[in-house]
């Protein structure tokens, strides 16, 4: 008898050496492992080969991840991207059209980061490809010369909107996060609440309406020392409670 429930985990497709290989960062492994208390199953970017309806059937809940790739801009009608944007299209093949067909099946769905970004354009919105261009945003991006420690160290503020989810979880409005994006939501998607907005405008998080279960995306990431931030704990116990949840409907 299967103990715990099991989440889906799109992978990256990444060139290492002559060989392609479909992996997932062990950082969101280890918060499903440890915070939500579910089994993470890494489903390969091979869309034209995976049954996204059997991937859901077996699986109590899908966990969209951060990842160094930016999404094709085609996918928004975006300009091209520049010379030299690491992207990756098989994952866009397999997420964007999971992420519609989780919601529809009323699959808990966490989003973090290229997983906001990649939400809000499965759901119709747009992004800005340089947000630190953009006239009065402030700079969301790591500096990478820096230790790991101090790119996912506490970067700025985000307001909880009043009365939200992510206020009611947090206990408070107002939370420091840590920021590693280049790219964010331009247009945010239709039929989505905002949950948290960065000081310069920015959504730093939201949900969707009428999902029917745990629909989060979040532009920063809590997975990283997960256990160390009271909040990014109850983020992943509350993403693992709606799977356990899903878990058991399904047994019915």
């Amino acid at each position: 008898m299967r103990n715990k429930p099991v989440v889906a985990v799109p992978a990256d497709r990444r060139m290492i050496e002559s060989h392609y290989f479909h992996i997932a960062g062990e950082k969101y492994l280890r918060a499903l492992l440890d915070g939500a208390g579910v089994l993470p199953l890494i489903v390969p970017a091979l869309a034209e080969a995976v049954d996204l309806a059997d991937v859901l059937a077996r699986c109590d809940g899908v966990l969209l991840t951060g990842s160094p790739s930016n999404i094709d801009p085609a996918h928004y009608d975006g300009e091209p991207a520049r010379e030299n944007t690491l992207q990756d299209t098989a994952r866009d093949a397999l997420t964007l059209p999971l992420a519609t067909l989780a919601l529809a099946e009323s699959v808990p769905l966490f989003a973090i980061c290229r997983g906001f970004q990649e939400l809000n354009v499965a759901l119709g919105g747009t992004l800005h490809q340089h947000v630190h261009e953009v006239p009065g945003m402030q700079n969301h991006k790591e500096d990478p010369e820096e230790p790991l420690d101090v790119q996912y160290g506490p970067s700025h503020a985000v307001n909880l909107v009043p009365g939200g989810f992510l206020a009611h979880l947090a206990g408070e409005e107002r939370v420091m996060v840590n920021s590693l994006h280049g790219q964010g939501a331009r247009e945010l998607a239709h039929g989505v609440t905002v949950e948290a907005i960065a000081d310069d405008g920015l959504v730093e998080a939201y949900t969707v309406d009428d999902a029917g279960a745990f629909a989060l995306a979040v532009q920063w990431h809590p997975e990283w020392r997960m256990q160390e931030n009271p909040f990014s704990e109850r983020l992943f116990g509350a993403f693992g409670k709606a799977c356990r949840d899903r878990a058991e409907q399904r047994k019915v």
